[in-house]
């Protein structure tokens, strides 16, 4: 995809319905970022709110004429809200929502907190279940820890097998892993598979060329994050059956095939997802926060907007725009088309906005190039063989 004649729907809203979390994760794009709003926020979403952000989405689903779109409960720790209040936001949904409109529901959570009381309210209203785990003791420990310092692995564990047990099997989504250079890679991934994930979702940390990620130095040629996630893909890849699905190896996949990417960390695809902060106010992705304060506010409110005139402000429209958004150097690039530029905060640079190439360009180039070398590889031999 090239670019757009105009803007795409918003299909997915996230509510922040709690806007505090248990953790304190060293690398958060919350609380460890240059964009300390979340200070202010209130601890929880009003019912209010919840209200207002279901008519929001029911107005816009109506208007796009939209068959289905995805509420997922976010935070902050979305079950530091308790089960009254994420039962209420459910019922909110499906009440606002003509009964045309499918809704799915899911929550993206740290797994402390999750337990069977919990797992019978998701069981009854069939709300898919996302974890954050980084993989064994060590790797998780390493960042996922308490403020006092302790780590989270025990409890995230009990939580999975809660999750992954029988009853509530069906409820598990995947695992959301950020990707630490000082953990050996083979070993976080075979450690995640012990829990046996639906997908796994493989997370660059959220840096940008004013503020650059771990271990990637603007001046240095090396891609260590490519080196990182090659080891994995070629294990993932290489395996005699496929034991789960790697969202980002899937999606560079399907883009050299000429498919679609459905990630914003790669392909030209428009954004199709809005957030609702605790307080009401409309914003973008969270990423943004990592670049500087205030970058991911819309000014706009659930009150007294329509998702509509988010669409229409430009800071959104440039994330819809495709090829057009980007800047000379990634418009000319060979591999544009799978990249697509690479997640758009970490583009930016304080004297230069976004129209820069990803902070993780070369490790991007790298990790696609070797990718459409094996499934290229394999095509061809697959290809030759049906002659």
């Amino acid at each position: 995809m090239s670019g757009r004649s105009g803007p795409a729907p918003f299909r997915h809203v996230l509510l922040k319905i709690h806007s505090r979390c248990n953790l304190a994760c060293r690398y958060c794009y919350v609380y460890a970022h240059a964009d300390q709003s979340w200070r202010r926020q209130p601890l929880a979403m009003s019912c209010d709110v919840v209200d207002q952000a279901a008519h929001r989405l029911a107005e816009h689903a109506r208007a796009w004429e939209l068959s289905r779109v995805t509420v997922t409960f976010h935070g902050g720790e979305p079950l530091l809200a308790g089960r009254n209040l994420i039962e209420y936001a459910v019922q909110a949904v499906r009440r606002a929502l003509p009964p045309e409109i499918e809704v799915g529901f899911t929550v993206q959570t740290n797994g402390i907190l999750l337990n069977d009381a919990f797992l019978e309210l998701f069981r009854r209203y069939e709300v898919r279940v996302g974890v954050s785990l980084d993989g064994g003791r060590k790797a998780t420990d390493r960042e996922r820890r308490y403020a006092h310092g302790g780590g989270s692995f025990d409890e995230v564990s009990a939580g999975l097998a809660r999750l992954r047990s029988p009853r509530y099997r069906h409820l598990f989504s995947g695992l959301l892993c950020t990707v630490d250079l000082r953990n050996d890679p083979v070993d976080v991934y075979e450690q995640l598979l012990m829990f046996e994930p639906p997908r796994l979702d493989l997370l660059l940390p959220h840096g940008n060329w004013t503020t650059p990620p771990p271990g990637r130095i603007s001046t240095d040629d090396r891609t260590p994050y490519a080196d990182w996630l090659i080891a994995i893909f070629d294990r993932w890849y290489g395996a005699p059956r496929r034991e789960t699905d790697i969202r980002l190896f899937s999606a560079i996949m399907s883009l050299l095939l000429g498919g679609p990417g459905g990630t914003e960390a790669v392909g030209l695809e428009p954004i199709d997802f809005v957030i609702v902060e605790t307080d009401g106010s409309i914003e973008q992705g969270d990423a943004l926060k990592t670049t500087e304060e205030g970058m991911a506010a819309t000014g706009l409110h659930v009150a007294s907007s329509r998702f509509d005139e988010v669409l229409a402000l430009p800071v959104v429209q440039a994330r819809q725009r495709g090829l057009a958004a980007l800047g000379d150097t990634c418009r000319r690039c060979e591999l544009v088309q799978v990249c697509g530029g690479g997640h758009y905060a970490h583009r930016y640079r304080a004297d230069a906005g976004f129209t820069n190439p990803s902070v993780y360009c070369l490790d991007q180039q790298r990790l696609i190039r070797h990718i459409d070398r094996r499934v290229g590889h394999d095509l061809r031999q697959l290809l030759g063989a049906d002659r």
